[in-house]
């Protein structure tokens, strides 16, 4: 009975202490410092959402959920064979900083915006909960799931996938760099 007794009240003891939380440890901090450390990074994300939240807010929002991408390409196709023009699909969405980033920085950007209308026909494809466009990511091979977003697809006039960008490559801290997005943009631009 003693045995039993000594298993019972150790087992206890061990699926008590089992039971406590522990992926909230900071190695190396105990006891308060570690409540502090976890509040803390905890302010630290929750002001950055607030500031994307903010920033979002305040930049325009090109993508239509609603929007017909298989027939708004197929127009832009028949667009740029008269223009000969490359078409631009910056695919994203409205819920993406880093999209409508991207969008504001070459409306804004002089240099860039002129080599865009120049050169190309841009086109912002939507990927978000009410509309993916599966069908037309299907075409392109899914880049959103290999890169993220926002990512570009570049067709020529006939509507040929002739490449795939990386948007993270023309990141400069928290924004773009002109020199790299203005390389990009000369590298695919239509043959003369």
């Amino acid at each position: 009975m003693k045995i039993y007794l000594t298993a019972a009240v150790t087992a206890l003891f061990f699926s008590t202490g089992c039971s406590q939380k522990t992926e909230n440890v900071v190695p190396g901090v105990s006891g308060e410092s570690s409540a502090v450390v976890l509040t803390d990074s905890a302010k630290v994300v929750a002001e950055k959402k607030r500031a994307s939240e903010l920033e979002k807010g305040k930049l325009p929002k090109p993508y239509d959920p609603k929007e017909n991408a298989e027939e708004k390409i197929s127009g832009l196709v028949k667009k740029a064979q008269a223009e000969n023009k490359n078409i631009i699909l910056q695919a994203g969405g409205n819920w993406c900083i880093w999209c409508l980033r991207f969008n504001n920085f070459i409306q804004t950007t002089p240099e860039l915006k002129k080599t865009v209308d120049d050169n190309y026909l841009y086109y912002h494809l939507n990927y978000s909960p009410e509309n993916k466009n599966e069908k037309i990511f299907g075409q392109y091979g899914n880049p959103g799931e290999k890169f993220g977003y926002p990512v570009f697809i570049i067709l020529d006039k006939n509507g040929k996938l002739i490449h795939t960008q990386d948007s993270a490559v023309l990141e400069d801290g928290k924004g773009y760099s002109v020199e790299k997005v203005l390389d990009f943009l000369n590298g695919w631009k239509p043959k003369a």
